[in-house]
């Protein structure tokens, strides 16, 4: 296992080394597809070989440091495979997407160079997000962490415009400057315990474990684009939209709520304040990002403020799991895969709407299905799992958070119950009135004949299955407990 784990990390490195040395590689397609399904493999293979099992391993010390543990490593458990899955799926997904997307027919954004630069800065991405995803303790966390922030911000900014450098530079200062949060937090981690152990925590005092905690919070609302730190994430919609699905369903927001989900099934008792902090703080950015909904004319932008709720949903599962609600727990652990699969759809129907009509404006979009039946069945599917209509994907995560809602048989939970079910109705009636404006309204009579590339067809139908499928998966992994 351990020499498995090691390539899954070197095979993204070893790209990026190859394309920083071998320019023209990029150019090559099939090495491109190649990589990104070795990466989707070795992934399998840690699943199958570590399936409802927990495997740890660690090496490298402070030997001028007495008592201190190794830094580096890997750890497997069904959290970690979970957002494994995510990521080396999705990002082997959005690596094939880009392989046509950036090229000159795209109507948008015509791209006739610097796909190198974009290549290298993804595989870095995704090997980043591996990083993250099998890290053993916040030092390698931490490391990991800072890189996802680099190439967000260098993908954000691909194509050289004024916004999107802005847009870019906005990224990287909004979530590396609260990131130094977490740096405080494990350098206070260290100096109280001598560890990096997630479990570390509960050797400190209790006071300065609710400023760790605090500090990583602070971290993670930042990375996650959550009330006060959200205005960056509608910001990056200037990326290429293969970047922008995968920014939002599998990397750097989704690394904000996996900090969090690991300290939550890491440490067993979190004082009961900071249970009630994420849990206030995600039903007011669920709200705030509701209210943008309805302002939203830019697709991209729409499904950004989208993004921001359901990690909010996310982490208002693991605020009421810190209050002991352990099915709400769950129900915030599975909502990273069920959201990740359905914002992928989202995102992807986006981009083939843009590459072949020239526009993300949903002012000027109408008829579409007549032009493109399978983008609208794909978008209709995504529309129903991200707004959690049964039995699609973010159902069963939503129905497991409300259940545990209610099993808290206080008036918090009633009130948690009716603004979860109140912004689920007022999301599902905004979504379906864009998808009746975009697909279903009246065609123009100058429109012209729309092809869907087949690349981009079979994506959408492999993307809808992977949704359909994402809840078994995730109910599987979590059925043993995550603690």
């Amino acid at each position: 296992m351990p020499s498995l784990l090691l390539f899954l990390i070197l095979v993204p490195a070893i790209g990026v080394i190859l394309l920083l040395l071998l320019p023209s590689v990029f150019k090559n397609k099939s090495f491109l597809v190649s990589l990104a399904l070795i990466i989707f493999i070795l992934a399998l293979m840690v699943s199958y070989l570590s399936f409802n099992k927990v495997f740890k391993f660690t090496f490298g010390n402070l030997p001028w440091i007495s008592g201190t543990t190794n830094l580096f490593g890997a750890l497997i458990d069904p959290l970690s495979l979970l957002m494994l899955t995510v990521v080396c799926i999705i990002g082997a997904i959005v690596v094939i997407f880009s392989t046509k997307y950036l090229d000159c027919d795209n109507k948008e954004h015509p791209v006739e160079r610097g796909t190198a630069y974009y290549y290298i800065w993804l595989f870095l991405f995704i090997g980043s997000m591996i990083g993250i995803a099998i890290s053993p303790n916040l030092l390698q966390f931490l490391i990991f962490w800072e890189l996802t922030t680099l190439c967000s911000a260098a993908l954000i900014a691909f194509y050289e415009t004024e916004k999107g450098a802005k847009a870019g530079f906005k990224a990287l200062l909004m979530t590396h400057a609260p990131g130094l949060f977490f740096f405080i937090a494990v350098v206070l981690l260290f100096i109280y315990t001598k560890s990096f152990e997630f479990n570390a925590i509960v050797e400190l005092s209790p006071l300065i474990e609710i400023i760790v905690v605090l500090f990583l919070l602070i971290s993670a609302w930042a990375k996650s684009a959550q009330v006060p730190f959200y205005t960056w994430l509608p910001d990056a919609m200037e990326a290429p939209t293969p970047i922008s699905a995968y920014l939002h369903a599998a990397a750097m927001v989704k690394a904000g709520v996996f900090l969090i989900a690991r300290i939550v099934v890491s440490v067993y008792q979190l004082p009961a304040n900071i249970g009630l902090l994420i849990a206030f703080m995600s039903i007011v950015t669920m709200y705030v990002g509701l209210i943008f909904y309805f302002k939203q004319d830019d697709l991209k932008k729409l499904l950004a403020f989208s993004t921001i709720t359901h990690l909010a949903y996310i982490l208002l599962g693991l605020g009421l799991g810190t209050l002991g609600c352990g099915v709400a727990l769950k129900g915030g652990l599975l909502h990273i895969i069920c959201h990740a699969f359905a914002k992928t759809i989202l995102f992807l129907c986006a981009g083939v709407i843009s590459y072949l009509t020239g526009t993300r404006y949903i002012s000027k979009l109408s008829g579409l299905s007549r032009r493109m039946p399978a983008v609208a069945f794909a978008f209709m599917v995504g529309v129903f799992a991200v707004t959690g209509i049964p039995p699609f994907a973010c159902f069963w995560s939503k129905f497991l958070i409300l259940t545990g809602a209610i099993n808290m048989g206080s008036h918090l939970g009633v009130i948690f119950v009716i603004l979860i079910l109140a912004e689920s109705v007022g999301s599902f009636y905004w979504f379906l009135k864009v998808a009746h404006k975009i697909f279903l309204g009246e065609s123009k009579e100058e429109d012209m004949e729309i092809i869907v590339p087949p690349i981009f067809q079979w994506i959408l139908i492999v993307l809808v299955i992977l949704s359909l499928a994402a809840p078994l998966w995730g109910f599987m992994l979590l059925r043993g407990g995550v603690r």
